[in-house]
């Protein structure tokens, strides 16, 4: 069976990490996926601890999700970290609303701006790429998609494909995995609840219990570079429900 990881964010709400490591450890999943807040603001001795914690429970953040300002401003730490925690891929994650460009133009520039910053991480070995929302599949008024630009800018770098915000931004998912699946080396694997459910889980659904089609995704994405399946919910109401219903769908694929 492919590794599975689950993306930390999910658990942001269910603290201490600790506890949750353990659990993710218990239920069979074997990496994980960092992002800003658990490790930005760490000294060097807690890296080691955290590393420390995750190996106690059979586990290494293989991928880690950094801002881009980070990435620009905090190099050797953002190395650093890396390193320390045994990541081989790192993503952008997200641009804030007050920072997306509102034409092609200026997702193109900022496709190239991502090449750029690329090239410190790339020189040291690491996979560089990035983590896309909803807003790279609504169409700009020139009729092109901000995600086509991105990467036209930024041909180097790689698509941590988000197939659930492909949906939600109107995206086909299987056009865009054929398109893009060279691209492709790391998949969050969530689900999206039936229209009116779950709604004080932001319409998010545990893996296998919402409406998208997995075994055929999985069996799509295949054929792609993916090397890490990262589960996420951006709001779950019960961590252990979602930590043991979503490795139980996913092993079935």
């Amino acid at each position: 069976m492919t590794k599975l990881s689950f993306q930390l964010y999910s658990a942001r709400n269910f603290q201490p990490y600790s506890t949750i490591f353990e659990k993710l450890g218990k239920a069979g999943y074997s990496e994980v996926e960092g992002f800003g807040g658990i490790y930005a603001e760490l000294d060097d001795a807690g890296l080691k601890s955290l590393r420390a914690d995750l190996d106690k429970n059979g586990l290494v953040m293989a991928t880690g999700h950094f801002s881009p300002d980070f990435l620009e401003n905090n190099v050797q730490q953002s190395l650093l970290i890396a390193k320390t925690l045994g990541m081989d891929s790192i993503y952008a994650p997200h641009l804030a609303a007050d920072q997306r460009p509102a034409d092609g133009a200026g997702w193109l520039a900022f496709g190239k701006r991502l090449q750029e910053m690329a090239k410190p991480y790339k020189d040291a070995g690491y996979a560089f790429g990035w983590h896309n929302h909803d807003f790279e599949f609504v169409k700009l008024a020139d009729g092109s998609l901000p995600i086509e630009r991105i990467f036209e800018g930024a041909p180097g770098i790689s698509w941590e494909a988000d197939i659930a915000w492909v949906v939600r931004g109107g995206g086909d998912p299987f056009a865009w995995i054929e398109k893009l699946g060279s691209r492709i080396t790391a998949v969050h694997v969530k689900d999206i609840a039936p229209v009116g459910e779950n709604k004080d889980e932001d319409g998010w659904a545990d893996v296998g219990h919402g409406t998208l089609a997995w075994p055929k995704l999985i069996a799509a994405l295949k054929a792609t570079n993916a090397k890490h399946y990262v589960v996420e919910h951006d709001n779950p109401s019960d961590i252990d429900r979602l930590i043991a219903r979503s490795i139980a769908s996913f092993k079935t694929y």
